[in-house]
């Protein structure tokens, strides 16, 4: 038959239906990789579109309120974590534009009541208009010791409440209950008057947020207006206003497109692994057929063509059929960033067609890669090379191969020392990036390593007994087909050692670090912080010698990258009393003094931040506060313990000013000697919370614990990828040998000896992938801990790491197990009469 009569939709529907069992893993595998990239797209989407519905300002027309991000060059926006403050004449300049007809400002205040310290917020009176409440009875408050609740709250006009701010409680008495249209869930809301917000709130109750009325059918295009006038001012409409409304919205924005963008490229990477190792282990069960067409005239354009035509035939099919499920998948992954504190839980997503169409194609384009890989080898064969290819199996390894897996193998044990001269987020980095070039190598080196471990193993096993001497011999001859099965679970194995031990050896350091950097004695809170007035309070309490209060926030830092590029990152920022804090902190402080901070002007920087941002004493470190405000300070200290208290220490009143609540997080209480008990219980007597302080978490402690949950849905979403590939890839090895096995059974072997030889093959298989991927991941854990904390064994979660290496080894014993019972459900005569 000539190439022009030969009808090449023929040819592929064909051999679609002659080896459907071969198609059926690589769709297996297409149809997860779908799945993952479907959800995870919805994720990026719900960044963008997504948000928080507005619970308060349902009743007014725009919500005006300032930027919440600071650009960063070539990159994403970085959230600011306090509420920036409004144009001090941004009322004005909103209320001459036309079309508006009035503009309310709104403050929030933290307080907490009664004995259990609910939350609540307190609101000027005013506000009442940009939420609909009314009032269902009294008046509204006219002194400030007056208040007026909701009505879910179940006080009467006339009761008496106590409200606590900062620590400090005052009472005040009811004298209106108001109702609205929407009862809102994250906390119970009064109001007072303006004067009495003005007193409680740290910015003299300066408008946080402006309400607009507008015109009827206005309100787009006067925010429209808005935002040209006021540049730096965000104007929302519609269920934007919730953006505005609640701080967590724009950080929830950015964490999920951050998570999902990097989750996406590494589902990507993972899948094109799979895809290209399950359609190389199709392609490889076919090599008859190739090379019968490469014998009777077909070109490698035909055969390239040939098997890229079987491929996005199947995976158009299996992209099509994840689409759904990977909705669903938004969904529970929603559920687990919800349970880590990731995101709010009332954070909604964005379902929209987008996801769907870029999953297809980038999955569609993985698939498409992978079979131009997988169709070199049969394509590039001569004729006659490739019929004897097909008797014999594929040769070993190329030289180019194997000289590119040593590169990449060199290059991430170098890169892997990176953490030994250089610290912060550069070391982190680093072995990350160490983590991705080993196992990049290990794919392109795994064949021939496999083939040299199997004749290792083999030269033991052939003693020992019959099984071992068949397992032995089966795989020094198809050591390739092994590698299919080894290599996806030492991928595993190594990427989910390396996801959990990272942030597990700087969660150590940090714990350590915290609680050897503490010298007071008791850390004392209240629930929503502690004002001023309460240190002082706390300070005047017999028997205690120091109160050092402790202001949290955090600051983006501009810095320069190895090109000379401005780049911007987050770090913690801590605030400090200057003037005691050697009675509560001892942050090994290298250069400087802790004493020569003051009203902001001046900054100490962590040892781990002075290789970030490239500074030394005396140098100016620029960037933002945690409130978008600009910062530029001197460095008058360098510290050790950067990754216990923070990055960045300045005095505390400076980071108190510029954080929303304009409260400390704590205070850092040193005791006389024989007064503890005493002076614990006039802390309990005052309402405030008591410690030991030396159990306080780390600096950015929090922020740490939702990375760490992060990796761990990452990891379990890729684990479970990885497995059900492994399960694949097993079971297609496996049916490939149905033959063998029938030819084993018919010569005398019983089925107990071929089970028995498939166990030894399936131990040697987990044997050499758990080795495989641990030795992937030591390299770059030892040299971050090291690093890091300068002990060269790796602080990693014992029970999750060797969760990971047994259910990975396992899922390898059961997989083969299962496969080969499938495969010897057939009587052996029938199985050698099925084909040629």
């Amino acid at each position: 038959m000539t190439g022009q009569r030969l009808s090449f939709g023929g040819l592929v529907r064909a051999d679609l239906r002659h080896n459907r069992a071969s198609f059926a893993g690589v769709a297996v595998a297409i149809f997860v990789a779908s799945i993952l990239v479907t959800g995870l797209g919805v994720l990026v989407e719900s960044g963008i579109r997504g948000g928080l519905a507005p619970e308060r300002y349902t009743q007014v027309d725009v919500v005006v309120g300032s930027s919440q991000y600071v650009d960063v060059p070539e990159d994403m926006p970085l959230p600011l974590r306090e509420r920036a403050p409004l144009p001090t004449d941004a009322a004005q300049e909103i209320a001459a534009i036309d079309g508006v007809e009035s503009v309310v400002s709104d403050v929030t205040v933290p307080l907490t009541a009664g004995e259990d310290s609910a939350p609540v917020e307190a609101h000027p009176w005013a506000s009442t208009a940009l939420t609909g409440f009314v009032l269902r009875e009294g008046r509204e408050p006219a002194s400030g010791d007056e208040v007026v609740v909701t009505a879910v709250t179940g006080e009467a006009v006339g009761d008496a409440v106590t409200l606590s701010h900062g620590g400090v409680t005052a009472e005040y008495r009811v004298v209106g209950v108001v109702d609205g249209p929407v009862v809102p869930e994250r906390a119970s809301h009064v109001f007072l008057t303006e004067e009495r917000i003005a007193q409680l709130d740290p910015h003299g109750g300066a408008a946080q947020v402006l309400g607009v009325f507008t015109a009827p059918g206005e309100a787009d295009r006067t925010a429209a207006a808005i935002r040209e006038a006021l540049p730096g001012v965000a104007a929302q409409t519609g269920d934007g206003r919730g953006d505005i409304e609640f701080l967590d919205s724009g950080a929830a924005r950015s964490t999920l497109i951050a998570i999902g963008s990097a989750f996406v490229g590494t589902c990507i990477l993972v899948a094109m692994f799979i895809v290209a190792g399950t359609l190389s282990l199709s392609v490889q069960s076919r090599r008859r057929d190739y090379a019968l067409l490469r014998a009777v005239g077909a070109s490698s354009k035909q055969v390239h063509a040939l098997v890229a035509r079987e491929v996005l035939s199947v995976a158009v099919i299996a992209a099509l059929a994840g689409i759904a499920p990977g909705y669903l998948l938004s969904t529970v992954l929603q559920g687990a960033f919800v349970s880590g504190g990731v995101i709010p839980g009332d954070f909604a997503l964005a379902i929209g067609p987008i996801p769907a169409v870029g999953a297809v194609l980038l999955v569609l384009g993985a698939a498409w890669g992978a079979a131009r890989m997988a169709a070199r080898r049969p394509a590039k064969l001569d004729p006659i090379e490739a019929l004897r290819e097909s008797a014999t199996g594929p040769a070993a390894s190329g030289l180019p191969r194997i000289i590119t897996g040593i590169v990449f193998a060199t290059a991430g044990i170098s890169v892997s020392t990176v953490p030994l001269v250089v610290r912060g987020e550069y070391a982190a980095g680093a072995s990350a990036g160490a983590a991705m070039m080993l196992i990049v190598a290990l794919a392109l080196l795994g064949p021939w390593l496999v083939s040299l471990s199997v004749r290792l193993i083999g030269s033991v096993l052939r003693r020992l007994s019959a099984a071992g001497f068949l397992a032995a011999a089966n795989a020094a001859a198809n050591s390739r087909r092994l590698a299919s099965a080894i290599l996806p679970i030492a991928l595993g194995i190594g990427l989910g050692l390396v996801q959990i031990g990272a942030p597990a050896v700087i969660a150590s350091e940090a714990a350590a670090q915290a609680q050897a950097g503490v010298t007071a004695d008791l850390r004392v809170t209240a629930p929503a912080g502690l004002s001023p007035a309460s240190i002082e309070m706390i300070s005047s309490i017999p028997g205690v010698s120091g109160a050092s209060g402790i202001a949290i926030s955090s600051a983006i830092i501009d810095s320069l990258d190895f090109e000379g590029k401005v780049q911007r990152g987050e770090h913690v920022l801590q605030g400090v009393d200057p003037s005691s804090v050697d009675t509560a902190l001892d942050l090994q402080v290298q250069e400087g003094t802790l004493g020569g901070l003051d009203d902001g002007s001046t900054v100490a920087v962590s040892t781990d931040a002075v290789q970030t941002l490239g500074v030394g004493i005396g140098d100016t470190v620029t960037g933002r506060f945690g409130d978008g405000m600009p910062l530029e300070a001197t460095v008058v200290a360098i510290y050790e313990r950067g990754l216990g208290f923070g990055d960045l220490t300045m005095d505390v009143e400076a980071v108190r000013d510029h954080t929303t609540t304009g409260l400390d997080a704590f205070a850092l209480v040193a005791v006389d000697d024989g007064a503890l008990d005493q002076v614990r219980a006039a802390l309990v007597d005052a309402g405030l919370l008591t410690a030991d302080a030396r159990g306080q978490k780390a600096a950015g402690a929090d922020a740490q614990s939702q990375q760490g949950w992060v990796n761990l849905v990452a990891l379990i979403v890729i684990l479970g990828y990885i497995a059900i590939a492994v399960i694949n890839t097993l079971v297609m090895a496996t049916g490939e040998r149905s033959r063998e096995l029938a030819l084993l059974q018919l010569i005398g072997s019983s089925r107990r000896q071929v089970r028995a030889m498939m166990r030894v093959e399936a131990t040697m298989v987990a044997t050499i992938a758990v080795v495989f991927g641990v030795l992937v991941a030591v390299p770059p854990l030892i040299g971050m801990s090291i690093g890091i904390s300068g002990q060269p064994i790796p602080a990693l979660p014992v029970l999750p790491s060797l969760a990971i290496i047994g259910s990975m080894g396992a899922l390898a014993l059961l997989s083969l197990w299962v496969a080969t019972i499938a495969a010897m459900r057939t009587r052996p005569i029938e199985e050698i009469g099925s084909r040629q």
